[in-house]
């Protein structure tokens, strides 16, 4: 979440006088007050709603809100005129690869504006934008800049200019190396052989995005009357978003939008301000809501929340990114009804809820490994194949995993262990004080093939879903590991017998493994881990690992 601060005489001029009533409504309308003083008002903003950052967009959703301005409001967006132009080079390819641009003129700058919109694109660049990964903007006064521009990329001792705040000129290096926000974001850059760059017909350089703009061409004062706003970054659908958020607060200070051509291999032409439609049905709002509203009634609130209503279908302002499923209209719709118009109603149902009873038991034996100085860990259900097999010495297929379908990171396939996860974890830490004693209770998956068939056998193969306990001391050995787990056991009124093993996984030590069995069954085993093993997670203490299969240990204690 963000907070933003705006101007208290310039909010109760333009929008009421913050009486109690109106504070109560600000509230209602999902952006909590943080603080109130005489010269200014401090909103919570949440960040499903980018769009009320800056106080004009605020402005014109709040008034539509207390119905004084409602429904989707319409600006009148101009046409590229013939240089209003943005080269992309295939040189960004690899660096930053796409740019959202607009050209917005007319506006009447003074101090107030320039603050609300320079704090508008610094929030968007830490909340939508990850401290600028996935989203940096750009804003330039147009009188300065000789159109078309180009975005490319060149090598850092390549690209010379003197940054803002700064008098000399510098590199790209020097800038990474020696400017504040070249420092605070060199990370963005780091190893890349190339830097992007916005550079005009003219050469001259506008900025080297995400870090810096120029201090010739990339700073706007009470005397800029027209703009050229760009942000770049990965995902083009998102840029072009967080770009309708910016040329929307600019056309509410009073300016003229114009569309500039995007010369991509397909050319685009930004902003776009044509809205989503999303069809909504009344059976839905109702059943969702609780309530009985008609489709005129929907229609009123439909636009208290700054959109359009015509037959069943919602058009969606182009700056409302949060906005992506009928639900989202439906939670809007509840907004506008107003939260404190719900009547609760005590559900008619038989019965009391209460604490499951294998998570108490789980808790408990959560608490028993607390008290002997263990830290419980809790690790994703995903990890990486490399993790779970390649550096626990293990021959298996990828194919033979539970794997993601078209996966987008190296997290691709379902644990099988926690032996693995808690190894990784202790990888992670070889720098931290020892020694370390940690633990997960969590969830494991499995393949297992059935017969199935009366006349033709075949096997089919089924997703098992089990909850293991896997316990980690480093430095440790197998008596101490075995302590503890006999210690766990005792705690807890049961029984386990310990058996060597002569099919224990290969990343224990042969001789220094045993195996656990529980009631008759053998649950999982307990040993050190082999030093191969932890060479290859570059460990460079003794380990000593205990996992167990507890579900049949749950079961008896039910």
């Amino acid at each position: 979440m963000a907070i933003v601060t705006f101007n208290r005489d310039l909010f109760e001029k333009e929008i009421g006088k913050l009486d109690e009533n109106l504070q109560n409504k600000i509230a209602m309308f999902g952006t909590p007050i943080e603080k109130i003083d005489e010269k200014e008002i401090h909103l919570e903003i949440f960040p499903n709603r980018p769009d009320l950052l800056s106080y004009y967009n605020f402005r014109r959703a709040f008034l539509s809100f207390l119905g004084k301005a409602k429904g989707l409001k319409k600006y009148k967006i101009k046409k590229p005129e013939s240089n209003f132009e943005v080269i992309i080079d295939s040189s960004v390819k690899d660096v930053r690869p796409f740019t959202a641009c607009a050209i917005v003129k007319n506006l009447d700058f003074d101090e107030e504006k320039i603050k609300d919109i320079i704090e508008l694109q610094e929030k968007i660049h830490f909340t939508v934008g990850r401290k600028r990964k996935k989203v940096a903007i750009g804003i330039y006064p147009l009188e300065k800049i000789k159109l078309p521009i180009t975005f490319k990329a060149l090598e850092p001792d390549k690209i010379k200019f003197v940054p803002l705040d700064f008098d000399k000129e510098m590199s790209g290096l020097e800038i990474l190396q020696r400017h504040p926000k070249g420092r605070e974001f060199s990370e963005l850059l780091a190893g890349k052989v190339k830097f992007p760059i916005f550079v005009d017909s003219a050469g001259e350089i506008l900025s080297m995005p995400p870090i810096i703009n120029s201090k010739k061409t990339g700073k706007i004062t009470t005397e800029t009357k027209d703009v050229f706003v760009e942000c770049s970054g990965f995902d083009f659908d998102l840029l072009k978003s967080c770009l309708n958020i910016l040329v929307s607060s600019l056309a509410e200070m009073g300016g003229q939008i114009y569309q500039m051509k995007l010369k991509y291999k397909k050319p685009e032409i930004t902003p776009n301000f044509t809205p989503k439609k999303i069809k909504i049905s009344l059976k839905n709002v109702n059943f969702l809501l609780g309530l009985n509203l008609n489709e005129k009634q929907i229609k009123i609130l439909v636009e208290k929340m700054g959109h359009d209503y015509k037959k069943n279908f919602v058009e969606i302002a182009p700056w409302r990114i949060d906005i992506l499923h009928e639900v989202d209209i439906i939670e809007d719709i509840a907004i506008a009804y107003g939260y404190e118009n719900f009547v609760p109603e005590i559900p008619k149902i038989d019965g009391f809820g209460e604490e499951d009873k294998k998570e108490s038991l789980k808790e408990k034996i959560s608490n028993i490994l607390v008290g002997l100085g263990f830290l419980e860990v809790c690790s994703f259900h995903l990890t990486r194949q490399n993790d779970q097999f390649g550096k626990m010495g293990i021959q298996k297929k990828f194919n033979d995993s539970l794997k993601v379908v078209s996966a987008k990171t190296e997290y691709s396939i379902l644990r099988e262990n926690l032996s693995h996860i808690l190894l990784r974890i202790l990888s992670e830490n070889v720098d931290a004080e020892y020694p370390q004693k940690i633990f997960e209770i969590g969830k494991i998956f499995k393949i297992v093939k059935e017969k199935e068939g009366f006349f033709i056998k075949s096997e089919r193969k089924k997703i098992l879903e089990e909850e293991s306990l896997c316990i980690a001391l480093s430095p440790g050995n197998y008596t101490e590991i075995r302590r503890v787990l006999e210690y766990l056991f005792n705690s807890i009124d049961k029984k386990i017998e310990i058996k060597e093993s002569e099919k224990a996984p290969n990343y224990f030590i042969e001789g220094r493994v045993a195996e656990i069995f529980f009631e008759g069954k053998s649950i999982g085993y307990m040993g050190e881990v082999h030093p191969k093993i932890l060479e290859n997670w570059k460990i460079r203490m003794p380990v000593a690992i205990a996992e167990i299969n507890i579900n049949y240990v749950l079961e008896s204690l039910l």
